[in-house]
């Protein structure tokens, strides 16, 4: 028996997983990546400490003091199902090749974390990885001096099309916004100095009230078809098309704690459940501003409630 299980490798559970290592919890860390969304981050400027880092570094120094505590990580499994007996918790996981195995726990911490929301229009699943991307950072270089196209209106969509203006030779932001003052000048819910350092570069052309329709291409993406504020379609030319529309919670397979209506798990101040011995951290919660620092530190707190709880414990 475990005292705690933490599901998730990303900003949350291995905040988490250092305040366990420092209580020394008999405990695990299970995630079928590690890294996450933090890897995924392109320039990261607002971790304390550290001025400018870029979120693949970011994420291997947390990995690394995670492991200077020699904690026992589990990579490559994905938890499936938690199911509840008598006063501990059973946890199924599975890996790639589809096989199971279980481990019993006092608790459990769900740092799960979020992944990109889809388009869902044609060509979107023919052309992934042939031109479409849900990560920037990851991919984004391989569009040296080509056209591209970021699709979106949030900090992530803005931060992508920085990042590609000194990579592509030409780089189009769709925003489904018009450029209104009520719209904060076509990104409603993005920052000043973000949306002033995309309209202030020259390679950058940015679309209005554009709604992406389809990915054309013949072996690889060579066009994308958006709808305009009038209706009418209309095609540029684009060797890639950057997707970041959005993120939904990694919650499907929790089943004992609420949720609400975008999947995100409800907890309190305590980054408690209202499932007894469930705690849960990060972006996957419906706690507000999905940002790493915030992630962290809802590990810390989760971590330390979960330790309050197995003090407690009785079987």
């Amino acid at each position: 028996m475990l005292d705690l299980v933490i599901v998730g490798g990303s900003a949350a559970g291995l905040s988490a997983s250092i305040y366990a290592a420092r209580r020394n919890l008999n405990f695990k860390i299970i995630s079928d990546n590690l890294g996450g969304e933090v890897a995924m981050s392109g320039v990261v400027g607002n971790w304390p400490g550290i001025i400018n880092i870029n979120g693949v570094e970011l994420a291997q120094k947390m990995i690394d003091h995670v492991k200077s505590f020699k904690v026992d990580i589990e990579q490559g499994w994905k938890i499936v199902k938690i199911a509840q007996e008598k006063n501990h918790h059973v946890l199924t996981a599975q890996n790639s090749a589809g096989e199971e195995k279980t481990y019993k726990a006092k608790s459990v911490i769900i740092a799960t974390g979020i992944h990109p929301r889809k388009l869902n229009i044609p060509g979107e699943k023919e052309f992934l990885h042939k031109g479409i991307t849900y990560c920037t950072v990851c991919d984004g270089p391989l569009f040296k001096n080509k056209i591209t196209a970021t699709v979106g209106s949030g900090n992530s969509a803005l931060e992508s099309a920085l990042m590609m203006s000194k990579i592509a030779k030409k780089v189009y932001v769709l925003s489904k916004f018009p450029n209104t003052p009520e719209m904060n000048g076509g990104f409603r819910r993005a920052e000043k100095v973000l949306i002033e350092a995309v309209k202030s570069t020259p390679n950058v052309e940015i679309l209005y009230s554009a709604l992406a329709q389809e990915i054309v291409g013949d072996k690889v993406v060579n066009e994308l078809k958006y709808k305009d504020e009038n209706g009418e379609i209309k095609t540029i030319e684009t060797q890639g098309v950057m997707v970041h529309i959005g993120n939904i919670p990694n919650s499907d397979f929790v089943d004992c704690a609420s949720k609400d209506p975008l999947g995100q798990i409800i907890v309190n101040n305590k980054c408690q459940t209202d499932c007894k011995g469930i705690f849960a951290a990060g972006d996957v919660t419906d706690l507000p501003y999905k940002q790493i620092v915030i992630a962290s530190g809802q590990g810390a707190i989760a971590a330390l409630s979960a330790i309050e709880y197995i003090n407690r414990w009785k079987e």
